[in-house]
């Protein structure tokens, strides 16, 4: 029976941070404020996985309640741990659609880069990772440049 899983996350912007998106380090003067690296989309993406098999979200497994445990983690590893998860089940993913919105920095020099870093992570192959990015002209927290948003679907299907 296949499955399909909804992620949705965001993060404002805050100064003195490194901007983390899809696993990779991305060039710009603001980073995204968050207990681990705030990557808006590989969280979203964990919620996704993690929602396609009704197991919660991404805050129930790496509450930022436990102290200094999560703090600053790489979302990489979160997301490694998620995947993990899914096999568990007996599952395994299909494949992944994930649209950034963000009105600064352009993200379109990044986006193979960042395909590259999900699909190894989560081991499949790249053309399983869909990484599309978009402004809101304007309007709402991106649009004024206050924060950046994600959201993600996954398909999965069981493991024969």
């Amino acid at each position: 029976m296949y499955r399909i899983g909804f992620g949705y996350d965001v993060h404002q912007f805050s100064p003195n941070r490194q901007l983390w998106l899809g696993g990779i380090c991305i060039p710009s003067e603001r980073g995204l404020l968050g207990h681990s690296d705030a990557d808006v989309l590989l969280h979203a993406l964990c919620d996704a996985l993690l929602g396609s098999l009704a197991m919660r979200d991404i805050g129930y497994h790496f509450p930022d309640t436990k102290g200094n445990e999560y703090d600053g983690i790489d979302s990489k590893i979160l997301l490694a741990q998620c995947i993990n998860m899914v096999r568990e089940q007996g599952y395994e993913l299909s494949n992944a659609d994930i649209t950034v919105c963000a009105q600064a920095p352009k993200l379109s020099p990044y986006i193979d880069a960042m395909r590259e870093s999900v699909a190894r992570v989560l081991q499949v192959p790249v053309g399983c990772i869909s990484i599309k990015a978009t402004t809101t002209e304007h309007l709402g927290f991106v649009g004024r440049e206050e924060g950046i948003a994600a959201y993600a679907t996954v398909l999965v299907y069981p493991k024969e």
